[in-house]
């Protein structure tokens, strides 16, 4: 549940958005992909979201059904354009984004009265973001939804910080720490956990995130690896190698792989690999949505990676 959108990103890499001469255009937003890397997993995945009464509302919805991701819990918002976002692709670590979401994301104009909540208890994952929260009514729908998926296997609580959707970082830990109070699983990268809990240290961060009722804290630090907490222990995997063309998306595929390894049962170990893995072969391509790889191609990296050890 959360964004959904048309990403446009520039054709000629390392080159600013003046000088672009041309885009490609993908489907995006962060939530979204996590279904789309679910469903490339062979899962079956839905979006809960709103788009614009328009040519790209029409695209996400065709591009949904491309990936297999069932489109009937998109709305339609007649008031608000499906929003674009832009990129600048600058490798390895410099990726700009510039969201094109006004007035008013229609995904933000989620409503608890839209939410088919028998559907959302009924999944197996419920994964929504932080970004749902920044605006009603899809803070009061979010948190609806979050309520209503007790009885999923795992609630996911991305921690998704987008500092310009919000007034300060002060008001959305309010709104996170209510959001957590439904968590299992709580992911986020080192930013995003200092804000949800007031701790940047990896460990620090996965134990008040454990404190607050997540079951497993996944804490991601960059180049250093991740950090993943739950009662058995801890896990803390360095990333799969790889020549980054765009670090856009990895997250999302990280998320995908993350779903599919808790629902096969997989020690945790496994999941993060596997996880980290997904992440890196998003890294290297340029797309986010039409990048995610399927469980094959991360069996692939993770023994690529194997070999190069």
């Amino acid at each position: 549940m959360g964004r959904i959108g048309v990403d446009l990103y520039p054709a000629q890499t390392g080159v600013p958005i003046p000088e672009v001469e041309s885009f490609h255009k993908y489907l995006g937003g962060s939530p979204t992909n996590v279904a789309v890397a679910a469903a490339r997993h062979g899962r079956r995945a839905a979006v809960i979201a709103k788009v614009g009464d328009d040519p790209f509302g029409a695209y996400v919805r065709k591009a949904l059904g491309e990936f297999g991701v069932d489109d009937r819990f998109v709305g339609t918002d007649p008031d608000n354009p499906t929003p674009i976002t832009f990129c600048e692709v600058f490798p390895p670590d410099d990726f700009p984004l510039y969201f094109y979401r006004f007035p008013k994301a229609p995904d933000l104009n989620v409503a608890a009265a839209d939410l088919d909540l028998a559907a959302v208890a009924a999944a197996d994952v419920f994964w929504a973001t932080v970004t749902g929260l920044c605006a009603e009514p899809s803070r009061t729908a979010t948190l609806a939804a979050l309520e209503a998926s007790r009885p999923c296997r795992f609630t996911v609580l991305d921690l998704d910080w987008r500092p310009m959707f919000w007034d300060s970082p002060g008001e959305g830990r309010k709104w996170v720490e209510r959001a957590l109070a439904f968590a299992d699983v709580a992911v986020g990268n080192l930013d995003e956990v200092e804000v949800a809990v007031g701790a940047r240290d990896p460990r620090e961060a996965a134990k008040r995130l454990r404190d607050k009722g997540v079951k497993l804290a996944v804490v991601k630090q960059g180049p250093k690896g991740v950090l993943a907490v739950d009662d058995s222990g801890e896990v803390e995997l360095p990333p799969a190698p790889v020549e980054v063309v765009n670090g856009l998306g990895a997250g999302d595929a990280f998320g995908g792989a993350l779903v599919d390894g808790l629902l096969s049962g997989l020690p945790l170990e496994t999941v993060i690999a596997r996880a980290n893995a997904a992440g890196a072969i998003v890294a290297g391509r340029l797309a986010c949505s039409s990048a995610m790889p399927t469980a094959a191609e991360v069996d692939a990296k993770l023994a690529e990676a194997a070999r190069a050890r």
